[in-house]
């Protein structure tokens, strides 16, 4: 059973920096790919960013220049470096590892972290 779980969220002020860390209960070079998904009260989940298992990263168009993604593979981790942050940042981030195979693609998600930014 696949264990995403993640840390470092909290509240901020508008301009600073956080960073997210999820941790895989085993190696993340069994993902595909893993990312970062987030949602705020009354909106969809959406993707912010996403790191495959070769190395290329995508972002949302919101976050891109203030968020980087990055992957450790010995320590089983991927990580969001967030600066800049808007009070528009504010949800709740979900960490994401996704699988494909022959059988199809599956989804794994962290329970999510709050992320709050006072303007």
């Amino acid at each position: 059973q696949v264990q995403l779980v993640e840390s470092g969220g909290g509240l901020v002020q508008a301009g600073g920096s956080l960073r997210l860390s999820c941790a895989a209960s085993g190696s993340i070079d069994s993902f595909n790919s893993m990312g970062w998904h987030r949602q705020a009260p009354g909106k969809q989940r959406e993707l912010v960013a996403v790191i495959t298992s070769s190395g290329p990263t995508q972002y949302a168009d919101s976050v891109k220049g203030r968020f980087t993604i990055s992957r450790d593979t010995a320590k089983n981790t991927v990580s969001l470096q967030m600066i800049s942050l808007k009070p528009e940042d504010s949800a709740v981030y979900y960490c994401h590892a996704a699988t494909i195979s022959w059988s199809g693609v599956r989804d794994y998600w962290g329970q999510g972290i709050q992320v709050t930014v006072s303007s």
